[in-house]
């Protein structure tokens, strides 16, 4: 079974996400929206299919990132998420969260031996090119 196809997301913790969000945009050209900059991309297995992946300043203050103290989550896009988190469960990782699903996928979070929180998200792609339409950093 595939488990890990990508990353999904780069989530750090800002000062001030507005102000980071429209210097990215003004200075290295990062399409922005309230949440941050959605890459879009080709799959490699099927180029016709667009993939995307999220980069989110969150406030320095972020609940969002607990247990982990650190300034960083990693979001990894899977395959069957449901068997992953079974298989994840079988092997002592701690999972932190039940899934959760959303119109753009599924999400559930565990930690890592060092205790970096991991967000693992099975996506729905196409519900990002029907929201964006385009609206995308390339």
């Amino acid at each position: 079974m595939k488990k890990v196809t990508g990353i999904g997301g780069i989530f750090f913790k800002s000062e001030n996400p507005e102000k980071m969000r429209d210097w990215y945009d003004k200075n290295l050209g990062l399409v922005t929206n309230e949440y941050g900059s959605l890459f879009e991309f080709r799959q490699s297995d099927e180029p016709d299919k667009k993939g995307y992946l999220q980069w989110s300043p969150f406030s320095s203050n972020t609940e969002y990132f607990k247990p982990s103290e650190k300034e960083f989550m990693i979001n990894y896009r899977v395959e069957n998420l449901e068997e992953l988190v079974y298989e994840l469960r079988e092997s002592g990782i701690t999972i932190l969260d039940e899934i959760e699903t959303y119109e753009y996928g599924k999400f559930v979070h565990i930690l890592d031996p060092e205790n970096n929180k991991i967000e693992l998200w099975e996506p729905v792609d196409n519900v990002f090119t029907q929201m964006y339409d385009g609206k995308t950093t390339k």
